[in-house]
């Protein structure tokens, strides 16, 4: 099994702690998770990948997107966290990746208000899990 990357931008560190928690279910399912902060990433490690993760506050979403060709006949993991509305950042994003081609794994991105609670570290870690299964 490659590499399942997860790749991720946190202003607070919350976004962050996402990360560590989809790497998790990465490998609670067998699987290796290659987690980089989005200055240390590039589109080109995702070219041949299946699946991969891609994390971002909602201050942040920019800071990921340089176009989306990447994603077309890609299943993507997106998780993030907010402070403020109620996550509609989320769905445009995924609707976007849904635009590009991209199969959003679980249909919907994982979101957690402003520091992530167990339920959505949980959600993460099931998230790595769809990713790994692909």
């Amino acid at each position: 099994m490659s590499d399942i990357y997860v790749i991720y931008w946190s202003g607070t560190g919350n976004t962050e702690m996402m990360a560590g928690a989809v790497a998790e279910g990465i490998h609670a399912a067998g699987g290796h998770a290659n987690v980089l902060d989005v200055a240390s990433a590039s589109a080109d490690v995702l070219k041949d990948a299946k699946a991969f993760a891609l994390g971002c506050p909602a201050m942040g979403s920019p800071q990921l997107e340089e176009g989306d060709k990447f994603a077309a006949g890609k299943t993507i993991g997106l998780f993030g966290s907010y402070g403020w509305g109620d996550g509609d950042w989320m769905r445009e994003w995924a609707s976007r990746m849904e635009a590009a081609g991209a199969t959003v794994a679980g249909g919907e991105g994982v979101i957690a208000n402003n520091t992530p609670d167990e339920e959505a570290l949980e959600n993460c870690r099931k998230l790595g899990e769809t990713l790994a299964a692909v």
